[in-house]
């Protein structure tokens, strides 16, 4: 979508930095709703196209537009005009219910729907007035952005070094108001290497060993002239490869040897790659099953679990659409608390003691015998309560369930501090 006014503001030199005032926006979670639900979707279309050809200075509706092409398929458009948008306007406001129960000030960065904490759909359900500011160099001051009673770095950790995260090194330590996850370098310590890495050879969690290796070196070891323990001393066939920054098992493969590492390299055109060791999570049944548990506080709260019989599991592509897979999931979550987080406690208790952080989350499973094992851990993982309330019934009070520990965790941490003016 191009438009001249946009052209003629980028020319008269405007800024976001002059939009001080947030731009309304529908949110991540009203936009997905339209989404998932379909219904209303092409009408609230319609209307924002309306609202942005009427006055190319509506940024929020700009931004929702973007979010929209994004959910629906079209990523490099939508992160397009993310960009218009954020030329235009770095602050963006969303009510939910009445607003009136507390103000939170997001700090967030440009990308895609994985690129920041989801925060807006942990607030769904709320009366939470969110504020999101998208940092692009050093942050303002205080006193020039919006009143908040609590803040919250958004920022996920990214496989391109997390640069966004690195230069706010240290811009939270004297912040004014209360923060949630306002430690950068935490954040950034969440690479798939890093996690595994703190986690090695502990008693009581797996992380698959992983390594962040170049083409070159990888060529070497199909090539049979460099050995595998030279990438990683815990690294042998089978492994798994992905390439750097890749998500949702886009060019993620199990290779078992070197020749089927060399093919997989024919066909990658990418420069660098994380490489981990295969483990086999399968059940007593030869099943694979994966949880998604989110920390709040230090305290788990389960977001979904997947069922598959494949080892590359992911809530989409696995088998949920059977009813006998959709009614484990809904055992584990009605008896989550004395289940699965009782057997893990321990583990649970070392990952946050470990990673320090307010709000994270893991994608993991269990061993046959007892053990966790932890396949990623981010604090942008997609949480939301979007299934249907016909085929997934289970999933909305644990969802509410999980949401309201958010808010009260960021209640609690607000009312320390005298709440803004």
């Amino acid at each position: 979508m191009s438009h001249p006014q946009v052209n003629a503001l980028a020319a008269a030199g405007w800024d976001a930095s002059d939009a001080v005032q947030p731009a309304s926006s529908l949110g991540l979670a009203g936009l997905g709703r339209l989404v998932f639900e379909a219904s209303g979707l092409q009408a609230a279309w319609d209307v924002l196209v309306a609202r942005f050809t009427a006055d190319a200075s509506d940024f929020g509706a700009l931004l929702d537009i973007s979010t929209l092409v994004q959910m629906t398929g079209d990523r490099e458009k939508g992160l397009e005009l993310q960009a218009v948008a954020l030329a235009g306007c770095r602050c963006y406001r969303t009510t939910h219910g009445t607003g009136q129960a507390l103000r939170v000030l997001a700090f967030m960065t440009a990308g895609d729907l994985m690129a920041n904490t989801p925060i807006d759909f942990l607030l769904e359900g709320s009366d939470v007035e969110l504020t999101t500011y998208y940092v692009d160099g050093p942050l303002p001051s205080p006193e020039d952005l919006p009143a908040h009673d609590i803040a919250f770095l958004a920022i996920g950790q990214s496989d391109d070094g997390s640069l966004a995260l690195s230069r706010l090194r240290g811009a939270f330590d004297a912040w004014p108001r209360p923060m949630f996850n306002g430690q950068p370098d935490l954040i950034a310590a969440l690479s798939r290497d890093g996690v595994a890495n703190s986690f090695a050879g502990h008693p009581l969690i797996i992380c698959p060993a992983t390594a962040r290796v170049d083409r070159a070196a990888l060529a070497g070891v199909a090539a049979g002239t460099r050995p595998m323990s030279d990438l990683h001393r815990d690294l042998a066939f089978p492994i798994i490869a992905r390439p750097i920054g890749s998500h949702a098992g886009k060019g993620l493969e199990k290779l078992d040897a070197p020749e089927a590492l060399a093919a997989y390299l024919a066909e990658r055109p990418e420069a660098d790659f994380f490489v981990a060791a295969f483990f086999d999570y399968s059940g007593a049944d030869g099943r694979f099953r994966k949880l998604r548990v989110v920390f709040i506080n230090g305290r788990p709260f389960v977001s979904h679990m997947a069922v598959s019989e494949r080892w590359m599991v992911h809530y989409l592509n696995a088998d949920m659409g059977q009813a006998a897979n959709r009614a484990e999931e809904a055992e584990v979550m009605a008896t989550f608390d004395e289940g699965f987080a009782a057997r893990h406690r321990a583990a649970f208790q070392a990952l946050s003691e470990t990673l320090d952080l307010e709000y994270y989350g893991i994608d993991c499973a269990e061993t046959l015998d007892g053990r966790l094992v932890v396949f990623e851990t981010d604090v942008a993982m997609i949480v939301h309560a979007m299934d249907s309330a016909e085929s997934h019934p289970y999933k909305k009070p644990a969802m509410a369930k999980l949401f309201e520990a958010f808010v009260a965790g960021l209640s609690e941490a607000a009312r320390p501090g005298e709440l803004a003016a």
